[in-house]
C-alpha cells in the first residue's frame, strides 16, 4: 500500500486538495447564497439545495471550463510551438521522443493496446489527450451556459424583468465576461511558467531544468 501511495502521490495530493477546496467552495457558496436570499426576503438554503441552484452550477463550470481550455490548448500548442530555453518546450532544432512514430516502435507486452491494435484506434489514441480536454471543455462550457441561464433568470424574475433562453444568455455580455475573466488568467499563468522556466529553477521538479543547466538549453 505504501509503495502504491508513493507511486501515485502526485495524483492523490492534487485530488485531495481539489476535494478540500471544492468542499470549501460549496460551504462558503451556500452561505453567501443564503445571505443574499435573506437580504431579498427569501428563505436561506441548505447545502443540498444550493447544489441544485444555477449559481452553484455556473460558478463551478465557468472555472472548470477555463482550466480545461488552458490545458487542452497547452497540449496542442506545445506540439507545434517552441520557447528557446524553457523547460516547458520541446528542444529546438532536434528530435523529441514525443515526435516518434509509434508505428515504428517495437511492440512489447506493456505497449498500450491502441498501439498494438493500430489503424483508426491508434490514430485516435495519438491525439487522445487533447481530445479528452476538448470534450471536457465543451461539456463545462455547456454546463456554464445552462447554470448561468438559470442564475440570470432568477435575477431577472426578482427584478420583474423578462427571462432568456440558453441561447439568449449566450448573447449577453455577462456570459462572455465570466468566460474571458477566467480564460485570460489561465493563459497568463501559462505564459509566466513558460517564460520563467528559462531563467528560474526549482530543484527536484520536472517542471524545471536542472539548476546548473544554462538558460539557453531547451526542454529535457
Amino acid at each position: 500500500m505504501g509503495k502504491w501511495v508513493k507511486e501515485h502521490g502526485l495524483l492523490l495530493a492534487n485530488a485531495g486538495l481539489f476535494l478540500v477546496f471544492f468542499g470549501g467552495m460549496i460551504a462558503s457558496g451556500a452561505s453567501t447564497y443564503s445571505e443574499d436570499q435573506l437580504a431579498h426576503g427569501q428563505p436561506a438554503v441548505t447545502i443540498a439545495q444550493y447544489l441544485a441552484t444555477g449559481d452553484f452550477v455556473e460558478a463551478t463550470f465557468e472555472n472548470w471550463e477555463s482550466e480545461f481550455l488552458q490545458m487542452g490548448m497547452y497540449v496542442l500548442l506545445t506540439v507545434f510551438l517552441f520557447q528557446k530555453g524553457s523547460s516547458e518546450s520541446k528542444p529546438v532544432g532536434r528530435d523529441a521522443p514525443q515526435d516518434q512514430d509509434p508505428r515504428d516502435a517495437p511492440v512489447k507486452a506493456a505497449t498500450p493496446w491502441p498501439v498494438r491494435r493500430g489503424g483508426w484506434v491508434l490514430k485516435l489514441y495519438e491525439h487522445s489527450l487533447s481530445i479528452m480536454f476538448i470534450a471536457l471543455f465543451l461539456a463545462a462550457f455547456a454546463l456554464h451556459a445552462f447554470g448561468g441561464t438559470a442564475a440570470y433568470n432568477d435575477e431577472q424574475q426578482s427584478h420583474g424583468q423578462p427571462t432568456v433562453s440558453v441561447l439568449g444568455y449566450l448573447a449577453t455580455s455577462r456570459f462572455w465576461f465570466e468566460s474571458f475573466q477566467n480564460w485570460q488568467s489561465e493563459f497568463l499563468a501559462v505564459a509566466v511558467l513558460v517564460g520563467a522556466s528559462v531563467y528560474l529553477r526549482e530543484k527536484g521538479s520536472p517542471e524545471s531544468k536542472p539548476v546548473a543547466e544554462p538558460h539557453y538549453e531547451t526542454g529535457a
